[in-house]
C-alpha cells in the first residue's frame, strides 16, 4: 500500500507527458523505413536515368550501345531526361513500400505465423513485391515515353496517361504478369541475401568503411538481379510498347522476341553487360544511402 499511494501521489503532468509523446516517437519510427527508401530512389533515379535510357533501347530494339547513343545524341539534350517524371514517381513511391513494407509485413508475420524466421520473411518480401506492382501504370508510361516511336503522339506525362484512358483501365497494366514475377522473387533474393554478403566483406570501422560495404553489397545483388531477371525486362518492355490491341500472353511474346532474335541467347541478352553496370550502381547508390539515412534519421 505504500508503494502504491507513493506512486499515486507523483505529479501526473509528467505521466501524461509521457504518454502523448511516446506515439509520436513511435509513428517516426514505423515511417523511417519508408522515407529511407523513399530518399535512397530519388538519388538513384537522378544520377542514372541517362543509363538506363540507353539500356531500354536495347531491350526495346536489340540495337548495340554504341547504336542506342547515337539514337539519344540525335534525339537532342532537350530529351535526356524526357521520361524522367514517371519512373521517379514510381521508383520513389515502390522502394518506400519495398523498404518499409517489408519491415512492417516481416514484424507482423512474426508474431503472428509460427513459421522459420527464412519463411517469415520471404513471404514478406513477396507480398511487398506485389504491392509494389499496383504502380505499374507509371512504368507503363515510362516505356512509353522513352520508346522514340511514340514522341509524335505524347510530350509529357499526363498526355501518356490520357492516351490510354481511351483503352480502358487494363491498358494501364499492360505487363502487370513480368512485372509480379520479377518484383516477388527479386525481393526475397534480395532481402535474403543481402546480411550474408555484408557479413563475408571486411569489418568496417568507421563511417565511410560502412558506406563502401553497403555500396558494394547492394550493388553485387543489384548487378545479379539485373543480369538473372533480363529476359524478363525484354519481353515486359516489348509488351508495355504497345498501345491498344491484343493482349498477348508473356509466353508468347518471348517466342516472337526468341524468333526475332535469332534464336541466339546473346541477342536475347543484348543490352545485359550494360544493365549489369548499371544495376551495379544503381542498387549500390540504393543500399548505401538507405543504410546511411537509417543511421542518421
Amino acid at each position: 500500500m505504500m508503494g502504491s499511494e507513493a506512486h499515486e501521489k507523483r505529479p501526473p503532468i509528467l505521466t501524461s507527458s509521457k504518454q502523448e509523446l511516446s506515439p509520436h516517437i513511435t509513428d517516426v519510427g514505423e515511417m523511417k523505413h519508408y522515407l529511407c527508401g523513399y530518399c535512397a530512389a530519388f538519388n538513384n533515379v537522378a544520377i542514372t536515368f541517362p543509363i538506363q535510357k540507353v539500356l531500354f533501347r536495347q531491350q526495346l530494339y536489340g540495337i548495340k550501345t554504341r547504336d542506342a547513343i547515337l539514337q539519344l545524341r540525335k534525339d537532342g539534350l532537350r530529351n535526356l531526361y524526357r521520361g524522367i517524371l514517371p519512373p521517379l514517381m514510381q521508383k520513389t513511391t515502390t522502394l518506400a513500400l519495398m523498404f518499409g513494407l517489408y519491415e512492417d509485413l516481416s514484424c507482423l508475420l512474426r508474431k503472428h505465423v509460427s513459421a522459420p524466421e527464412f519463411a517469415t520473411r520471404s513471404m514478406a518480401a513477396v507480398l511487398a513485391g506485389t504491392t509494389e506492382a499496383i504502380f505499374t501504370p507509371l512504368e507503363r508510361v515510362q516505356t512509353l515515353l522513352q520508346d522514340h516511336k511514340h514522341h509524335d503522339k505524347f510530350t509529357n506525362t499526363y498526355q501518356a496517361f490520357k492516351a490510354l484512358k481511351c483503352h480502358g483501365i487494363g491498358e494501364y497494366y499492360r505487363g502487370l504478369v513480368p512485372i509480379l514475377f520479377r518484383n516477388g522473387f527479386s525481393n526475397v533474393l534480395f532481402f535474403g541475401l543481402r546480411g550474408p554478403i555484408k557479413e563475408h566483406l571486411p569489418t568496417a570501422t568507421t563511417h565511410s568503411a560502412h558506406l563502401v560495404n553497403d555500396f558494394i553489397c547492394g550493388g553485387l545483388l543489384g548487378a545479379m538481379l539485373g543480369f538473372l531477371f533480363f529476359p524478363v525486362n525484354v519481353v515486359k518492355t516489348r509488351i508495355q510498347s504497345q498501345i491498344g490491341g491484343e493482349f498477348q500472353s508473356f509466353s508468347t511474346v518471348f517466342k516472337k522476341i526468341w524468333l526475332e532474335r535469332d534464336r541466339k541467347l546473346t541477342n536475347l541478352f543484348r543490352g545485359a553487360h550494360l544493365n549489369y553496370h548499371r544495376s551495379l550502381i544503381s542498387w549500390g547508390i540504393i543500399n548505401a544511402t538507405y543504410e546511411f539515412l537509417l543511421k542518421v534519421i
